[in-house]
């Protein structure tokens, strides 16, 4: 079953044909934290072995009782798999509006570049759920209900960590042995679908032709079809994946808008619960509220409600 909220307007054909960006999104971190009388911020804790210096950041609600268990959300940076943090305009907003709507919030970083060959990056991703799982009664999760949620790369990595919850060919081997990286949906910003179909587009966001991946992402995740096709969450797509949230700008210049629609045409083929916003003038980049979280500049609707409920709704079941 699936359901398909289609907010798309179509796009007038242009002529001018540009070379496909394939830089980052934006990547500016903001610190300190905002505050909030509704939110308890806690910077900078480790998750991962004690060699690895990457850390989460915590949003969490103030306003719980005791013995309380929330819902939680592991949220994914973007960047290009290279650069980005898990303290940039966007990932605070996110982390600061879930944890004022009940939910805790966990922002990581990740290894990046080359020092983040797949599947390392993934299996980051991987014990950032992991490590909410193990904590969970110090942290009052509920560990039956935790969500991801990324933008980018990081909406790419959030769909790999949900299909291919506790594969062992991706599963990392610590500092979680036994604990299972399974959630209960998952929520992808703009994110990467198939390696191998990236393309360029021309300056107003429509798809044109197939771009072949640039050197850095190649250092990444490989350079033969096959890798790609490993490194793909299209490839991992059956009935039972967790329900998907899909949002994406017609306006994005940086991951082509095919990428969403070739997502939502396999988890359709497959049977699998969806959900697709298409946002007609957004960009790359934008968050529940802005189409620049940096500067603030409005987006063309507040999308946080939608997300808000499908989180409650799939976290629920």
């Amino acid at each position: 079953m699936f359901s398909l909220l289609t907010l798309a307007l179509a796009l007038p054909v242009l002529l001018l044909h540009v070379s496909f960006p394939l830089q980052a999104e934006e990547n500016t971190s903001i610190s300190p934290f905002a505050s909030s009388p509704q939110v308890e911020v806690r910077g900078d804790i480790s998750f991962l072995t004690s060699a690895r210096t990457e850390k989460l950041d915590f949003y969490l609600p103030k306003s719980r009782k005791a013995g309380e268990k929330s819902p939680a959300v592991l949220l994914i940076h973007g960047g290009g798999w290279k650069e980005g943090d898990k303290r940039q305009a966007r990932e605070i907003e996110f982390g600061m509006t879930l944890a004022k709507n009940g939910f805790v919030a966990a922002s990581i970083n990740y290894a990046l570049r080359s020092d983040g060959k797949f599947p390392l990056n993934l299996q980051d991703c991987k014990n950032g759920v992991r490590y909410l799982r193990a904590h969970a009664d110090e942290l009052g999760i509920d560990p039956n209900r935790i969500s991801v949620m990324g933008g980018s790369a990081g909406g790419h990595l959030a769909l790999l960590v949900a299909y291919t919850a506790d594969q062992s060919n991706l599963a990392p081997s610590q500092p979680y042995p036994g604990v299972s990286d399974k959630v209960s949906s998952v929520v992808d910003f703009y994110g990467i679908s198939n390696l191998a179909t990236r393309k360029e587009t021309d300056p107003n966001g429509k798809p044109l032709k197939i771009e072949p991946l640039d050197s850095t992402t190649q250092s990444i995740f490989g350079s033969t079809p096959q890798d790609w096709k490993k490194a793909s969450p299209v490839t991992y797509v059956k009935r039972d994946v967790p329900p998907t949230l899909i949002l994406h700008g017609k306006k994005d210049t940086t991951v082509d808008s095919d990428q969403s629609q070739e997502l939502a045409d396999t988890l359709k083929k497959a049977g699998a619960t969806y959900e697709i916003i298409w946002l007609p003038n957004a960009p790359h980049s934008f968050s529940f509220q802005y189409a620049v979280p940096k500067s603030k500049k409005p987006l063309e609707k507040d999308i946080g409600p939608a997300v808000l409920s499908f989180l409650k709704k799939y976290q629920n079941k």
